[in-house]
């Protein structure tokens, strides 16, 4: 039941470090991960892989299978991309400015401070010491920035922040000095050799300056000349030949300035032809493009040539694309354009039918992401203030958000406009929101009134303020069942209230802190609510009795904060949940606070089931367990000292620390040492004392369909799903059940038994790529023997398979066959199992023998069913959009005559 794995990290902005292509795929460092863009399905997901502290530089081998990843530190990781596991760790002792592997992929050279190292790159062999040093080489009088490789993977070109760049050799040459190049008025940011020879290079600096870099043949040149030039060393392939000390330029030297956008189009066309002439791999070539108030330092490009990619630092964090062959540059269109959140994420809700995600943040924003691609589609910014709390209607057509500036908006979805703005006759700050189950009445409760306003959302017209609590109003539930409003105060108290028929309060369920948080269980016959000294109370919310506690302070224990004498472990006092969540069949329940974990509960049996780590990284507190004596000092913890002089693009920490609250309001949580009003721009009372942020989960929640949750945290939402691989059953395994019996099932035409095989492998075969290679293979006439007597544990996997080959394969019709004949070989056990009808020897439904992992059949085939026909919708749409654009030609096609006619 708690076999969940992390799946994706959203609203998390860009804030610096190369990037890399991998085909059509942008991978890009976010926080101390990687994200993986896929330019074609706009669709993102996030390694699992983390770093020890900020990723700082990121590198992927020519076949596209390895990645080695480096932080602020030093430390690196290889990583399996294919698998996405981690294979090895090394620390470089230094901090690792720029990355690249050979064109060969054998080796892969790392600058280090003012040297560049070659290392061989590890094999698939067990080694003690995988990673080799092959060779250093120094003679740079300033750091390193940026490197490249020849494509006959013997030379290395450097740019360093001297001015100059040079050309080593990555094997040994006696009586070889590596030349000089030099010229440039700014530091360099890339350098990268032209064709396969070598003989020529480009370097391109910080100010916009592009210098061209040729071997010219000195062999009739007199000694005396020889000597006079500045750059005359010998020639990598030929002693009588050495580097031109001229330089070309593409602009005159008025032009030597930055590209930026809109009159970009005349300049770029020249840069264009120019390098047409010169660069024949690609077609193109990236420019320094200018993106907000920041400028793409790092030009690049795929292997392909099929998109563009640069290295951009803007405020809000955009990723973005431009295609090749002239179209972004010329109009300006995006491919891929994404941008997170600049502060904290305060909540996060699902959509009814768990399609989309809508997330709050401190920069006055809501946005709304699909769940399946992981993108943001719509953004809306019409918020004044901090946006405290959001939630979907029951149709999912429009959601609701609270702020601080006063005031409840309602946005239409199918739209994307503001329709309702809901106000208080006096103007007070909203920090809690519900909905009721009808989508009719909203309600929010206030931090300064202590009141609670219920608006009509259809009139948008106030219908009443509940008024009773003494302290602000932290938490708000409907019930999903009953007319009952649940709310949760700083006084201490637990409130229901009769909304409907104007009864007002009706019971008080009184404790001995304050309460933080409140949540109804889904069936409506149980209410959680979190106190101030770490305690979780279950309460019958019709008889008004306490059923039972849990006791999570302890669970919440962990994480140690710059400045503390005691270890992590050690630390318990202060501790507590502020955000509760139940699962979709009230099994399960979700608890976060001021933690580095999330909190899994059995409601049953009110125990621990699993801890869920949000991060490892040091550039937050409240991460590492272990004091360290090395770094405290008499005039306290060298992290908290004031550093001179500090590289802004290397201090990843203290960027993260600005990430403050716009506003200067600050309220304190009773029992918390600052902030702001329930953690809405508690980062600003960090920059003010030059702090670290502290990791924290702000607001947890579940998916409706149960096969997923996400959570708030300072790093942004970080999105868990069911984890498929703890779904593997070892006793359906035998000696002769290999991926390699299933393609020799399937030659010999037994497409029901490679079926078998395959789907009993998923475990397995991680990207389903054997299930997927059976359902394509299968001839459309087997598809109906394939499925005779098919096993009812395994319907669910199979239509899983079968969403997921509509939505990336190319035959529908065999898709729509085998969907069909499922339907009707399991048609009645299919309806019965979602409608939670009937249980079929527990395999689609019941408590230990539930192969789906959980309590009912409604919460398992539902949602693969909902996907199913989502994927089939979509595949419509795009077809019907592609005919009726083809209609004429549609028409002459079928009234052409047939071709033996036509030969006639």
């Amino acid at each position: 039941m708690s076999h969940y794995r992390f799946d994706n990290l959203l609203g998390a902005p860009y804030r610096g470090g190369n990037l890399c292509v991998r085909g059509t795929k942008l991978l890009t460092s976010i926080g101390n991960r990687v994200s993986e863009v896929d330019l074609t399905l706009s669709s993102s997901t996030t390694l699992p892989s983390e770093n020890l502290t900020e990723t700082r530089c990121i590198a992927v081998s020519p076949s596209g299978s390895h990645m080695i990843s480096f932080d602020t530190d030093g430390r690196a990781i290889l990583v399996n991309l294919r698998k996405r596991v981690v294979l090895h760790h090394m620390n470089f002792k230094g901090k690792v400015t720029s990355c690249e592997f050979s064109p060969c992929g054998r080796s892969f050279a790392v600058l280090i401070d003012k040297t560049v190292q070659v290392w061989a790159t590890p094999t698939m062999l067990k080694e003690f010491a995988p990673f080799r040093l092959l060779r250093a080489y120094g003679g740079m009088y300033d750091d390193a920035t940026c490197v490249g490789w020849s494509k006959c993977s013997k030379w290395i070109i450097v740019g360093s922040k001297d001015l100059t760049a040079r050309i080593y050799s990555a094997n040994a040459m006696e009586n070889y000095a590596p030349p000089t190049l030099a010229g440039h008025r700014e530091q360099l940011v890339y350098v990268a050799f032209r064709g396969d020879t070598g003989d020529a290079c480009y370097t391109v600096s910080k100010d916009g300056a592009l210098f061209e870099w040729v071997l010219e043949d000195v062999e009739d040149e007199d000694e005396s000349e020889k000597e006079s030039k500045k750059t005359k060393k010998n020639s990598p392939k030929n002693k009588n030949q050495t580097l031109a000390p001229g330089r070309q330029t593409l602009f005159p030297p008025a032009r030597q300035a930055y590209v930026r956008g809109v009159p970009l189009q005349k300049r770029h066309a020249r840069l264009r032809v120019r390098t047409r002439r010169v660069h024949h791999a690609p077609a193109w070539w990236s420019w320094l493009f200018r993106v907000g108030a920041n400028f793409i330092n790092q030009p690049r490009e795929n292997l392909r040539g099929e998109f563009r990619r640069n290295r951009g630092l803007d405020r809000g964090g955009v990723r973005a694309a431009w295609p090749a062959g002239g179209l972004g540059v010329e109009s300006e269109a995006y491919v891929y354009k994404q941008q997170g959140h600049y502060f904290d994420v305060n909540a996060c809700a699902y959509a009814p039918d768990g399609s989309m995600l809508a997330t709050a943040s401190d920069d006055h924003k809501v946005k709304v992401w699909s769940a399946q691609t992981g993108s943001c589609f719509v953004t809306f910014s019409e918020h004044k203030a901090p946006v405290s709390a959001v939630c979907f209607l029951p149709s999912g057509h429009a959601l609701v958000s609270a702020s601080l500036d006063g005031t409840v908006r309602a946005f239409d979805l199918m739209r994307y406009r503001n329709f309702r703005v809901l106000t208080s006759p006096d103007p007070c700050q909203f920090v809690s929101l519900a909905v009721d189950p009808t989508g009719e009445v909203v309600c929010a409760g206030s931090v300064d009134t202590f009141q609670i306003f219920i608006w009509s959302l259809k009139t948008g017209r106030l219908l009443d303020i509940l008024a009773g609590h003494q302290g602000p109003v932290t938490s708000l539930a409907f019930s999903p069942e009953s007319t009952v409003l649940v709310s949760g105060s700083w006084d201490k108290t637990v409130r229901m209230w009769d909304v409907y028929e104007g009864r007002g309060q009706t019971d008080v369920l009184p404790h001995a802190h304050d309460v933080l948080c409140v949540a109804f269980r889904p069936d409506g016959k149980q209410i959680a609510s979190a106190t101030l000294d770490g305690q979780v109370f279950l309460w019958d919310p019709n008889d008004a009795k306490l059923e039972g506690t849990i006791e999570g302070r302890r669970d919440m224990a962990g994480g140690k904060v710059i400045g503390d004498l005691r270890s992590g472990s050690n630390i318990a006092a202060g501790r507590n949940f502020k955000t509760l969540a139940y699962s979709a069949d009230g099994a399960l329940l979700l608890a976060g606070g001021d933690a580095k974990v999330v909190c899994m509960y059995d409601v049953k049996g009110q125990a621990l089931l699993k801890k869920f780590a949000l991060t490892k990284s040091k550039a937050f507190d409240g991460v590492i367990e272990r004091l360290d004596s090395n770094k405290v000092t008499d005039a306290g913890p060298l992290d908290l000292l004031p550093s001179g002089g500090s590289d802004s693009e290397d201090d990843e920490g203290l960027r993260r620390g600005d990430r403050g609250k716009r506003d200067g309001t600050n309220g304190g949580m009773p029992g918390a040492g600052g902030g702001g009003v329930f953690g809405v721009g508690a980062s600003a009372g960090e920059k003010a004392n030059k702090k670290r942020p502290k990791i924290r989960c702000k607001h947890v929640s579940f998916a409706p369909t149960g096969n997923g949750w996400c959570a708030s945290t300072s790093e942004g939402v970080m999105v868990f799903n069911r984890d498929v691989g703890c779904q593997f059953d070892p006793t359906d395994l035998g000696e002769d059940v290999t991926p390699r019996a299933a393609r020799l099932a399937l030659k010999e035409g037994d497409a029901r038994r490679a079926l078998l095989m395959s789907l009993r492998l998923r475990g397995a075969e991680t990207d389903d790529a054997l299930v997927a290679e059976v359902l394509d293979s299968t001839p459309i006439d087997a598809v109906s023997g394939a499925l005779r007597e098919f096993p009812v544990s395994l319907v669910q996997a199979l239509l899983e398979a079968i969403t997921s080959r509509v939505q990336k394969g190319p035959h529908a019709q065999l898709m729509l066959r085998w969907t069909r004949e499922l339907c009707v070989a399991h048609g009645r056990v299919i309806h019965a199992a979602a409608h939670g009808g009937m249980s079929v020897g527990s395999s689609l439904v019941g408590a230990e023998g539930d192969v789906f992992g959980g309590s009912s059949g409604a919460a398992n085939l539902l949602p693969a069913l909902r996907r199913l026909s989502k994927a089939f919708a979509a595949l419509h749409d795009d077809l019907a959009a592609t005919a009726e654009t083809s209609v004429f030609l549609l028409d002459y096609v079928c009234a052409a005559p047939p071709v033996a006619e036509a030969a006639r």
